[in-house]
Parts: C-alpha cells; structure tokens; sequence
C-alpha cells in the first residue's frame, strides 16, 4: 500500500536522525534545561525577528494546545474556534477536560474572521445574562486550517486587531506551519505571525521531527509559570534534550522550509492532475492537503493500492477525501497516483 493518509507515517528527517544519533551518549540536564533546547529557541527567536519571545518545547500538539489554552483563561472563560478546528474536533476534548469551553462558530473554509469574532463577543457581552454564560477570551485558529486552507495576511491583521481591540488572545496552531509558509501563493511570514499572534506554535511532528512542538509566546501575559503547566499538563520530556536536538536540526540552514516546499511541490503535481480532469474540491487550497470529491467507485478502486482520508459524503455516490503528502512523500508514488488518476478519471 501506498500512504497519502496523513504527514507524520514516517520516522523522521534523516537529518534529525543523525543529530540524534551523534548526541545520543551525551550527558545533559533534563526537562529543556539543554544548551540544544537554548540554542534552538535562539534560532526560532531569530528566524522570528524578537528576542523577547518566549520558546518552549513540548511532546506533541496537544499537549501544546491545551496547555496554551490553560495558561490563558480563566476558569470561567473559553476559546473560539471554526467548527473544523482541532480542539473542537479532534482532541478527544482535551481542552474541555481542562475546564474551559470550545465556543464553536461555522465555518466552510476551516477560517474563522474578524467579524464572526466581533459578533460572538458582542452578543455574549450584550446579552442581559452574560455572566450565566462561558466568556469568549481566547481565539484559536489553525495556520494551514484541518481543510488545508491558509490565513492571508490581510486576514490574520483583520483578526489580531478585531482580538486585541476587544481583549481577546489569539492563538495559532501551526502542527503544519511549514507547509503554509511554503505554499506558493502564500503572504504570510513566520515574523509575521510573531507579530500578530500572543502565541503560536511551529509544528515538528508533522514537518519532519520524530516528535515535538515549539510554542512560542509573544505575550509577557501568557509566559507566567508557563513552565509549571507544561509540567501539569503532560508535556515536559524528562529527556527534553531530545526536542532541542530535533528543533536544533530543523532550524538549521533552513531545512524545515525545505522539506515542507518539497511536500508542497508534490501536493500541487497531484492538485494540477485533479485539475486536469476537472475533479472538483471541497475546499480550495495550495499546501500538502487535497480534498477532492470522486465517484464511489474510483474511490474503491484507488483504495485498492492507496490510503487517504474520508472526509465527508458529499452526495449519495460521491465522497470527499483527504490526500496528504509529506516531507517523506516519494515523487516516485506521487507520479503513480497521478497515472491512476488519469486512468480511472478519464
């Protein structure tokens, strides 16, 4: 079988892989108290343009979500996000289990705007009961969304005022950033997002790393004992020199925007082919995400060699799916799929 089903099937970077092999035998404090965890978080630092920010290194992504979401609300208050979004959808209700509630808002695309953002807070601050109710504080978003699509600068600016302007925090989780700031078409910078986000977090789990996130904290507010809920909340690797290693070699000479254009490159080979026979999408995109909506039939036939996503029935005979490519994506398979494609579309 051929595996288009998500972007983390693999290991990690060969790359890495060295790095990590090289240091193995080394002695080193624990918990990302490592000079490689430091040197890292100088890199990201750098690569952002503020040496103020606060970096920290944690196991995975949600862990990195419910911690950021903790750190920031109070116990009476919750973080919005698209219906699509992760937190809402996919984390088991990580967040919930924390206390705090996924305000929800619809969304077609996987974006949520300013305006829906302006509407939710004046409705809950206009409303006669208001503090009956779970008080928006935190925005969550996903940079490229769970649907593949990316925030434009102009749309990030319009939600980092609307947030600030009323009060609110606004978080990005970037598990696939590399793949966004890759994507031919996109506008937005990594110093951008430092700049517009209190927070974020630069996905290694998806983009190359064996495992690992780097949350990094723009807002003084948020970077609080920020230590302690790593801690609390699961995320803090006794061997935490591991993550620092990984992120070290990552950051290095650019290769976590390398591989993520490579994945990207071969994402828009099997998007032009799907153009090509007038497949239609269910969402619009250009990262390493496709959702192409195919008959029934030429799904069981593709399902025969390959493994994708079900994303949702569209009609009686017809399916949306997700095809994911990778870091590790061979062109190999990539061409293969495309032939496929062409003959069983055609």
């Amino acid at each position: 079988m051929i595996y288009f089903n998500n972007d983390y099937s693999e290991g990690c970077h060969e790359k890495i892989l060295d790095a990590l092999i090289r240091t193995n035998m080394e002695q080193t404090p624990g918990y990302g108290e490592d000079a490689y965890c430091k040197g890292a978080a100088e890199k990201i630092r750098r690569l952002c343009g503020r040496e103020d920010l606060a970096v920290h290194f944690l196991v995975g992504g949600t862990q990195a979500n419910l911690t950021v979401i903790d750190a920031a609300l109070r116990p009476h208050q919750g973080a919005l996000c698209a219906v699509s979004g992760h937190i809402h959808a996919h984390e088991t209700g990580a967040v919930e289990a924390t206390g705090h509630k996924v305000l929800t808002v619809p969304s077609a695309d996987g974006k949520i705007t300013a305006t829906q953002v302006a509407q939710a807070v004046k409705a809950h601050r206009t409303d006669a009961s208001f503090e009956h109710m779970v008080q928006p504080k935190l925005v969550y978003i996903s940079n490229p969304t769970e649907l593949g699509t990316l925030y434009t600068k102009e749309e990030l600016t319009a939600l980092a005022d609307t947030c600030h302007g009323l009060g609110l925090y606004l978080f990005l989780d970037g598990a696939r950033l590399g793949y966004g700031l890759a994507a031919k078409g996109n506008d937005v910078t990594l110093a951008d997002i430092a700049r517009l986000c209190d927070v974020f977090y630069i996905g290694g789990t998806k983009v190359g790393a064996l495992f690992g996130e780097a949350v990094v904290i723009g807002n003084p507010a948020l970077a609080e004992d920020f230590r302690y809920l790593i801690k609390q909340h699961g995320g803090m690797l006794a061997k935490g020199r591991l993550l620092g290693v990984q992120f070290d070699a990552l950051m290095e000479d650019g290769l976590y925007f390398q591989i993520a254009e490579k994945a990207d490159r071969l994402a828009d080979q099997i998007r032009d082919t799907l153009a090509e026979l007038g497949v239609p999408m269910l969402v619009p995109g250009i990262t390493n995400q496709l959702f192409p909506i195919l008959p029934d039939g030429i799904l069981a036939e593709l399902a025969k060699k390959y493994v994708f996503c079900e994303q949702e029935r569209v009609d009686e005979s017809h399916r949306a799916v997700r095809f994911c490519t990778s870091w590790a994506t061979r062109p190999e398979n990539v061409e293969e799929l495309c032939r496929d494609l062409r003959g069983l579309c055609r």
